[in-house]
């Protein structure tokens, strides 16, 4: 078992991994922080485009980098997170999080992320809505946890 030698980065994808980020600095009290604002913006009821809007992050040259987000539906947010993050540094190592995931966006981080990059994820579903959600999925997982966005 590979054991890190300082303490990671751990980037989260606004809104909705904000929980997951508090679990992962109990482990990681030491950690550096990055925030990342990505989300879907809908250009018909089954085709969007993701956005980032946001990001402040330390440089990540050389260090471990732990991105979560709680559900990965298509893969896609964490891609383009992975992807603006690339412009504070290459980090040595890559981390993804999620509390659950689809086989599709498993399939898409690993033709779009290093082969490196290690996918810690809770529970994989098969399925995807037309709308390219998780099925049943958790819901807005942003909404769930703060309330509606306004």
């Amino acid at each position: 078992m590979d054991v890190i030698k300082s303490q990671p980065v751990l980037a989260t994808i606004l809104r909705a991994g904000l929980g997951m980020h508090q679990g992962l600095m109990n482990y990681f009290d030491a950690a550096e922080s990055a925030f990342v604002s990505a989300y879907r913006k809908h250009t018909t009821a089954e085709d969007f485009d993701i956005h980032v809007e946001y990001l402040a992050s330390p440089d990540l040259s050389g260090k471990t980098l732990i991105i979560s987000d709680p559900m990965l539906a298509t893969g896609n947010s964490m891609v383009m997170v992975y992807k603006a993050l690339l412009k504070q540094g290459r980090p040595s190592k890559i981390h993804v999080v999620a509390a659950i995931a689809s086989e599709d966006a498993l399939e898409f981080l690993k033709k779009h992320l290093p082969e490196t990059t290690e996918i810690w994820v809770g529970a994989v579903d098969s399925e995807l809505t037309a709308q390219s959600y998780i099925v049943p999925g958790l819901g807005d997982a942003g909404d769930l946890a703060f309330g509606v966005k306004c």
